[in-house]
């Protein structure tokens, strides 16, 4: 049988390209100041929850639902992490652990009533964020709460260690070197490993010019990104925790039997019934799933901000989900990755950085996220119809 050449999904791939265009397009407006070391820096600590909330959110969007409670959540958990720390002297690492577990609680909780009782997603999380953030202003007495000590914030603000190479007074590390030459080596095989892969069975195939052009373009910006942390001060914390993370629930979706059957279940609930699969079970750990990535959202905030205060993740819900849409994943469900979702929630970052470099208002960026999002969305719908 005859192999034909495929042209690159524009939904897959449309997105990289966005984000690589409204970077350039802030570049302009703030001078070159979002290419900065510091603000490169600066971009992966400020928006680190928005990628680590947009991993778990994935998984609740695949099922053709959200959770509108992560916001709350976050507060909570940080909220009660940093009580713990500094007015009941737990060390840090237990309270991390406490938190943990009180956020895998608050996802059970949403869960039970999801999964038990077929409370819809959205009632439920509606009534977990009032719950959330009523709790948060009634522990922390509606004050902040801090400092925070550097081995709790060391987490949300700490780096690996360096090694220093080069001169004049413009050292690199070269951690981040080493990273950017494995990075590179393993898109490169990994692509290579996908085109034969699709020659063994039989598979259509991206021309090989768009292939070699994307994988520059993925490279080119992996040692951008790399050179400039490895020109700061190395390697942040915080990166390789959205780094495992990412790895994780990226082998999960695409490698387990879990996650194959949340996308059965979003792509047709009464289908996966049928075939066996326990749908119950399925919303249960998946909102779970999110209460304790909540938590982790929730010390990595408070330990960025050396404190917790009762507003923190206020809108941070928006952000997860919209990540998720611009990412790729489907309105109806059963559609989305977890890459597409990352790459969503870096476009937020990049909009979020660029438009507060700029001095625009809050309110202007609530408008523009808006207009990105609704979007994103409308292009999924548009996609859709055109396939029906």
């Amino acid at each position: 049988m005859e192999r034909k050449k495929v042209n690159i999904d524009v939904k897959q791939y449309g997105m990289l390209i966005a984000l690589i265009v409204i970077y350039l397009i802030f570049y302009i407006l703030s001078g070159g100041l979002n290419a900065t070391v510091m603000n490169i820096n600066n971009l992966v600590m400020q928006n680190s929850y928005v990628v680590i909330l947009a991993v778990g959110m994935l998984l609740c969007v695949l099922t053709g639902n959200i959770d509108l409670g992560v916001g709350s959540t976050v507060a909570m958990t940080g909220a009660i992490c940093a009580i713990m720390v500094l007015d009941y002297g737990i060390p840090v690492p237990i309270a991390f652990l406490v938190v943990l577990v009180v956020g895998l609680i608050v996802g059970m909780f949403e869960g039970f009533f999801i999964a038990a009782l077929g409370i819809p997603p959205f009632i439920v999380t509606l009534a977990t964020m009032l719950m959330g953030r009523g709790l948060t202003y009634v522990a922390l007495k509606a004050q902040t709460k801090g400092p925070l000590p550097p081995e709790y914030t060391k987490v949300g603000a700490g780096y690996m260690p360096t090694i220093n190479i080069g001169s004049n007074g413009k050292p690199l590390d070269l951690i981040c070197i080493i990273i950017a030459v494995v990075a590179t080596i393993l898109v490169i095989l990994t692509e290579i490993r996908s085109h034969r892969t699709k020659l063994k069975y039989g598979f259509d195939t991206v021309p090989v010019w768009q292939t070699t052009i994307k994988t520059l373009v993925i490279i080119g910006l992996i040692w951008f990104f790399m050179l400039k942390l490895a020109m700061y001060r190395g390697i942040p914390v915080v990166l390789v925790l959205m780094a495992v993370l990412i790895g994780i629930y990226q082998f999960i979706t695409s490698q387990t039997v879990a996650g194959r059957q949340i996308y059965a279940l979003g792509g047709n609930a009464k289908a996966a019934r049928l075939s066996g699969i326990n749908t119950k079970k399925v919303f249960f750990w998946v909102y779970t799933n999110m209460g304790l990535l909540c938590a982790v959202a929730g010390i990595v905030l408070s330990a960025r901000n050396a404190s917790a205060t009762p507003k923190a993740g206020d809108g941070f819900e928006m952000d997860a989900i919209a990540s998720c849409y611009i990412g790729g994943a489907s309105t109806y469900g059963g559609i989305g990755t977890i890459m597409g979702a990352v790459v969503g929630a870096l476009i937020m970052g990049v909009l979020n950085n660029g438009m507060s470099l700029l001095g625009w208002s809050t309110d202007i960026q609530k408008v523009v996220k808006g207009i990105v999002l609704l979007g994103a969305v409308t292009f999924d719908m548009l996609s859709k119809n055109k396939d029906k």
